[in-house]
């Protein structure tokens, strides 16, 4: 079932429980990938890929974390997080630490990085290797430390 699917299954279901603070969030989700859809469509004739939406996903994700970094009020950070849990349920999976380090010590070796300056070639050699699959913030921190 890809992203789409599971999306509107997620809101049929919160739909019949009731679940009013998830529905907005699913809703909020769907029309979001529905504009990209719409502005992708204008030039290209297709809905936006797989890869797309896990991208639209992170800025939403990384919105609502600046919004509680920014807010004071518990329950609107209360509320922020909860729906930055409500969007991690449609990405797909990170890796795990050990699964993170072997990639990037791989990525160190086939890049032939020797020093910090090197640093953004292997990120951007990981990012091509494993999209949607790394944390870049951490990937960067692991790399960093093995060209120290």
């Amino acid at each position: 079932m890809n992203v789409r699917e599971q999306l509107q299954a997620a809101i049929r279901e919160a739909s019949e429980h009731d679940e009013r603070r998830r529905l907005c969030t699913l809703r909020l989700m769907q029309t979001a990938i529905r504009d990209r859809d719409q502005a992708h469509c204008v030039g290209h004739g297709e809905k936006i890929t797989h890869g797309e939406i896990a991208a639209l996903l992170t800025r939403m994700i990384k919105q609502r974390e600046e919004q509680i970094a920014d807010e004071h009020d518990p329950q609107a950070v209360r509320e922020a997080a909860t729906e930055i849990e409500t969007i991690r349920e449609f990405m797909p999976p990170l890796m795990d630490d050990v699964a993170l380090h072997s990639a990037c010590a791989q990525a160190v070796r086939d890049v032939g990085a020797a020093g910090l300056r090197d640093v953004g070639r292997t990120i951007s050699t990981l990012k091509k290797r494993y999209p949607d699959q790394i944390d870049v913030g951490r990937a960067s921190n692991l790399v960093k430390g093995m060209l120290r």
